[in-house]
């Protein structure tokens, strides 16, 4: 039966270290392939260019210039490095260039075109070799760019495609993270771990099996291969799993279950192959799979056929837990907050054998949880953990890490360098409801409205016998809310009876019975309450067995689905039974509605003190809004109230 949702256990933010097999990446994609390409084809032209054009920019002359030139007499040196020729005059140096042809002497050509001999003794020619490698080089290279360029592309092409190739072939490796036992920043231990005292010494045979599997074995004793966490969202599932590994200081693979799914069929199975066989490689190890039930819901539904992706991986998930040996010193866990999906074949003796049930925390384990949670957090003289413990029932560990990081960050905003109680109650309200929406601006008559919505509720509580006692009122806008009323238990309650849930609808009601008897009409206001009631009625009847009329019988599973997996709109029930409660439920939100009238009209004068001081305030805490109701005969509940009508 979900009636409270009491959170036990500290969720510690942890960030898991990811090691183990490394999926080959190319460093260069596609767009740096090309642009490598470019800067390379540019650099060798450019090379080239440089070595054909390394000769300085010169004039060019032809051959019978330059006997001209040497028959007037203006010629001082002719060098000769292979054709060409540089010339340089008498006259301020000047070089010119010129060309011959490579077969003939340079002296018989100038003899050729007329040049007296005389004349031509008077110019000092000086003849150079080409060095070999720039010969080389000279020659080769319009043979040789082309073998680079086709060379270079054939090599980016191959190197593309053996990375694609090895993309291919990890693609049905193991995506786990791996957590090893040297790494202390990512070790976690039960010290970690606020309250589950029940679930941390299930799990503590386990740490002692995976220390001293001998102990074990010797008297016949066969540790369960699998361990099912389940509880709500926020309790520290994965928590706790880390937990046990850093006790018992082995290899930590954790994995989500929705990673083993992908497009194609036996990528998953193949995953849990490639996990399996590196836990046994690295053993002792521990293997967490979160959320389990992405993968191991009931089969047989008939969807995606028998060929399913997730049908497939849960087979070979079954297949490798029953392949254990029994000393292999491997332990699957595995967290869901949705058992009742599981396929019975994972739940069977041999499998996940053992549950561990994980409930939301009390009161004393949640003011443990607060206290992990300020081990690193400055706080101011006034802080009392114990108060917030008290005020926040139904919060899960993962909700008081986010109350205390909130009220850092509140702080922090303010610059002050410690943290207050005041910052501690307000991010109860911040986690609870959301942010104040100071722009949410109400106007008069809207602000009137919220007050007296926001008075009925609370007079409604204060005054049945069994709904809880009020601690604050407000009309300032959090969240989706443009005012709200807080109640809280005074103490934690494991079961929730009848005359409860009754007072709590009557409860629900009395912001539009104010509405409608105040103002003579109703707004939008009340509509979330509607919803809330009339759920809570209707589950009363299908559900809880609270019906006369109907009897003890559960016509809905949880979340209002029918039972036994059938579908959303299959019933087990007949028509007329299915009027017969939707009488039932119309029945129960009328006396709630004539318990929440009565209740109003006869302490007007409180409604109206209570509406009067919150327009002028916004906000009533607990203590002001008693003073209130006891000056009009209203005595608020104690604790020894609730155990005298108990």
């Amino acid at each position: 039966m979900e009636l409270f949702k009491k959170k036990i256990l500290s969720t510690k933010a942890g960030k898991g270290l990811k090691k183990g097999r490394k999926s080959f990446i190319p460093k260069n994609g596609p767009t740096a392939t090309v642009i490598q390409f470019i800067v390379i084809f540019l650099f060798i032209i450019a090379s080239y260019s440089v070595i054909a054009d390394s000769q300085s920019s010169k004039s060019v002359i032809s051959v019978s210039e330059l006997a001209s030139d040497i028959s007037a007499g203006l010629v001082s040196k002719v060098t000769v490095e292979g054709d060409t020729l540089d010339i340089e005059y008498i006259k301020d140096a000047v070089h010119k260039e010129s060309k011959k042809e490579d077969s003939t002497a340079l002296s018989q050509t100038l003899v050729n075109y007329g040049v007296p001999q005389t004349k031509l003794s008077a110019v000092k020619i000086e003849v150079k070799s080409p060095s070999g490698f720039f010969v080389f080089l000279v020659n080769i290279l319009p043979f040789l760019l082309p073998v680079i360029l086709i060379g270079t592309i054939l090599w980016f092409m191959t190197r593309q495609a053996r990375g694609a190739g090895m993309q291919a072939f990890s693609f049905g490796q193991s995506k786990a993270r791996v957590t090893m036992p040297d790494d202390k920043k990512q070790r976690v231990t039960f010290s970690d771990v606020a309250g589950a005292k029940e679930a941390k010494q299930e799990l503590s045979e386990i740490v002692d099996f995976l220390k001293n599997p001998k102990k074990f074995l010797d008297i016949g004793a066969r540790i369960p291969k699998g361990i099912l966490l389940m509880g709500a969202p926020g309790t520290g599932k994965t928590l706790l799993a880390r937990a046990v590994a850093g006790e018992a200081n082995v290899a930590f693979f954790s994995i989500s279950g929705s990673e083993f799914v992908e497009m194609f069929v036996g990528v998953g199975a193949s995953r849990v192959r490639d996990l399996f066989k590196l836990a046994k490689q690295t053993a002792p190890a521990i293997i967490f799979v979160d959320e389990i039930d992405a993968v191991g819901r009931v089969r047989g539904t008939g969807v995606g056929g028998g060929n399913d992706e997730r049908e497939q991986t849960l087979n070979q998930i079954l297949v490798e837990m029953d392949g254990f040996e029994p000393n292999e010193k491997v332990i699957v866990m595995a967290a869901t907050n949705r058992p009742d999906v599981l396929d019975p074949a994972l739940l069977r003796p041999g499998r996940f054998d053992r549950r561990v049930t994980i409930d939301l925390p009390d009161r004393k384990d949640r003011e443990e949880i607060l206290k992990i949670h300020a081990r690193l957090k400055p706080f101011a003289e006034n802080v009392n953990l114990s108060v917030l413990a008290e005020r926040t029932p139904g919060f899960s560990g993962a909700d008081l890490y986010s109350l205390m990081n909130e009220a850092a960050i509140l702080a922090a905003r303010e610059d002050r360098t410690k943290v207050a109680q005041y910052d501690l109650i307000r991010s109860i309200e911040k986690v609870m409801l959301g942010p104040e929406r100071k722009s949410h601006i109400l106007s008069k008559k809207e602000k009137e409205i919220t007050a007296y919505h926001e008075a009925g509720h609370a007079l409604v509580a204060s005054v049945l016998p069994y709904a809880d006692p009020v601690h604050k009122i407000s009309i300032i806008s959090r969240g989706r809310a443009a005012g709200y009323t807080l109640k809280l238990p005074l103490e934690d309650r494991k079961l929730q009876s009848k005359r409860e849930f009754l007072d709590d609808i009557a409860m629900s009601l009395g912001g539009y019975v104010t509405e409608k008897m105040i103002f003579n009409d109703v707004t939008t206001g009340p509509s979330n309450d509607l919803q809330v009631s009339t759920a809570l009625a209707r589950d009363m009847v299908t559900k809880y067995g609270m019906s006369d009329k109907i009897g003890a019988l559960a016509l809905e599973g949880a979340g209002g689905r029918a039972l036994f997996g059938r579908g959303l709109d299959d019933k087990e029930y007949s028509e007329k039974v299915s009027a017969d409660i939707d009488a039932e439920v119309s029945r129960i939100m009328s006396e709630a509605l004539k318990k929440a009238e009565d209740i109003i009209t006869t302490h007007r004068k409180a409604l109206d003190a209570i509406a009067t001081k919150l327009i002028e305030v916004e906000n009533i805490e607990r203590e002001e809004y008693e003073k209130i109701i006891i000056a009009f005969g209203i005595i608020p509940k104690k604790k020894l109230d609730i155990e005298h009508q108990g």
